[in-house]
């Protein structure tokens, strides 16, 4: 019974807009000159072994991650307050060309650490999952999921030949242009919780 129930959730528009969210965030396409230069270092990386574990990683933490919450006292609108000013920094990174995280990615243990965590489940995906449970049912934010593990798969696959196309120029529009994604989705998770904080 509840499984159907589970699935009976399923939003086409909701799905979509978690699948867009998370692909703003993960910015797996913005992030092919980090993934050349781990490979580069690494000599070697697994597609298939960084899709599955950043797919587990991202189900994990949207499972436990209210519960996590709950033990330190914090309801899910406090996080998703605190989970948009980190999305409003991590946009203005994005549009600005701005540098205000520490970026740690490096070292040789390549498909993943670094690059499936943290390069592309770090701090701000696991902010964002939180934070669009407050928004959207759960079948829909873990078919995002899904979908934007089987895009990693198949960047780190071509990731090569997509730099090649894109190049630096492109690469710099497409992170912008997610950059204001993820500022328009910021306001609206600002907007949208903090009423129900008082």
């Amino acid at each position: 019974m509840k499984i159907i129930e589970f699935f009976s959730g399923f939003n086409f528009v909701e799905f979509s807009k978690a699948t867009m969210v998370l692909f703003a965030v993960i910015d797996v396409i913005g992030s092919i000159p980090m993934i050349l230069r781990i490979k580069e270092q690494a000599g070697e990386l697994k597609p298939l072994q960084t899709g599955y574990v950043t797919f587990f990683i991202m189900i994990g933490f949207l499972i436990l991650g209210e519960s996590v919450l709950h033990l330190f006292g914090v309801n899910i609108q406090s996080f998703a307050v605190a989970g948009s000013i980190l999305l409003f920094a991590m946009s203005a990174e994005m549009i600005l060309g701005i540098h205000l995280f520490k970026d740690n990615a490096g070292g040789k243990t390549a498909s993943i650490v670094p690059l499936a965590f943290p390069l592309l489940v770090g701090a701000g995906t696991m902010t964002t999952l939180i934070s669009i449970r407050a928004e959207y049912q759960y079948i829909n934010i873990v078919l995002a999921i899904f979908v934007n593990s089987i895009f990693i798969f198949l960047v780190l696959k071509a990731s090569k030949k997509i730099e090649n196309v894109l190049g630096e120029s492109g690469i710099s529009i497409l992170k912008k242009v997610f950059g204001i994604i993820l500022l328009a989705l910021a306001v609206k998770l600002f907007t949208s919780n903090l009423s129900q904080l008082f």
